[in-house]
């Protein structure tokens, strides 16, 4: 009987395609394939085509008895499209929820970084007093300094 963590674990691990030519590390053509974050740095998306091999991880290729757990899918780029452009609804929807994870629960404050919520709970201010340098945050709105 398997536990829950194990089904969890294995729904979790992508699905290799069958039947897709695998490529060592550093040895796939690069002018005609590439990997979803080659393609997004070149600003464009797989526009919906399935990948047409597999790019082994190095540590897999260092290691060939060992499958490979981290493979990287390959898309042609003569078939990739632009990226869509960023509309003010996404770009308000994106800063709203950047803002949930980067603003104190307890002093408001917004900072410039991701807060550890899920550990502290808030920042290290609140937390511990650890005193936070004043160019890293916002003041909340509608906060007045002493004058």
């Amino acid at each position: 009987m398997t536990t829950r963590r194990a089904r969890q674990r294995r729904q979790a691990r992508p699905r290799i395609p069958q039947g897709l030519p695998e490529y060592e590390w550093g040895t796939a053509p690069t002018e005609q394939l590439a990997t979803r974050r080659q393609l997004r740095a070149a600003r464009l998306r797989p526009g919906g085509h399935d990948p047409v091999a597999i790019l082994r991880c190095k540590a897999c290729a260092t290691r060939p008895t060992r499958t490979c757990t981290r493979p990287a899918y390959l898309y042609r780029i003569d078939l990739a499209k632009p990226i869509r452009p960023m509309t003010l609804a996404k770009e308000a929807a994106l800063d709203t929820a950047m803002a949930a994870r980067s603003t104190c629960p307890r002093c408001r404050r917004r900072y410039h970084h991701v807060l550890p919520l899920r550990t502290l709970g808030c920042c290290l201010e609140c937390h511990d007093g650890t005193p936070a340098d004043p160019a890293t945050y916002t003041l909340p709105p509608g906060h007045t300094l002493a004058a």
